[in-house]
């Protein structure tokens, strides 16, 4: 990768107040040159600068770490990895699950897990529908659906006293109104990703 995109990867975890060993640093910009190479044949996200992919791909992903507690984590409707690959990368202690539909993207999640050697995620081919593994202690969501589908969809994945992670935009006041009763907004957190004007929040749900 560019030195822009090393500077600009530098700058946000500073910002963002992330501090990152040298391994994990190696392992985001390997990363990056795994998308952006797998992205000219396979059209894995519609972002093509890699300086862009840093911002709106890693810094994003980044943007949540602190809220992540584990140590399992389940990604749903990981797309790319994201922001799986970049939490997991952060926090090797994390046990990271991806759950995708898309067989070229959970292609990409598998290569780079074997290139990157993380050992603490597991890529999973299956519509949520049909995934059948418990007991997840955070549920994580950067692009998957409507709050309430994404909440009861996965509810019976959630361990007892786990929580949802949502990452949405500010307008998510209409989607909170339609959540089930016995679901609560325990935080909602403005995230403020380097270099990004979007406007963006993480809401943490609970059951009631």
């Amino acid at each position: 990768m560019t030195p822009a995109c090393e500077a600009r990867l530098d700058a946000g975890l500073a910002e963002l107040g992330l501090e990152v060993d040298a391994t994990a640093r190696e392992r985001l910009l390997a990363l990056l040159a795994l998308l952006h190479k797998w992205n000219r044949a396979y059209n894995l996200t519609a972002v093509r600068d890699p300086e862009q992919m840093v911002m709106r791909h890693l810094l994003d992903s980044a943007s949540v770490a602190t809220a992540v507690r584990g140590p399992r984590l389940l990604d749903v409707g990981a797309g790319a990895g994201l922001p799986g690959l970049v939490l997991a990368i952060l926090d090797p202690s994390l046990e990271v699950t991806m759950l995708d539909g898309n067989g070229k993207k959970v292609r990409f999640q598998r290569q780079a897990v074997l290139e990157l050697g993380l050992e603490n995620v597991t890529p999973v081919q299956a519509r949520v529908e049909h995934f059948t593994t418990r007991d997840f202690d955070q549920i994580v969501s950067r692009a998957f659906a409507q709050l309430a589908t994404f909440v009861e969809l996965t509810r019976p994945l959630l361990a007892e006293g786990g929580e949802w992670l949502a990452m949405k935009g500010r307008d998510a006041a209409s989607e909170l109104a339609e959540l089930p009763p016995d679901v609560t907004l325990i935080e909602r957190r403005d995230l403020e990703v380097p270099g990004d004007a979007a406007q963006r929040v993480l809401l943490r749900l609970r059951r009631a």
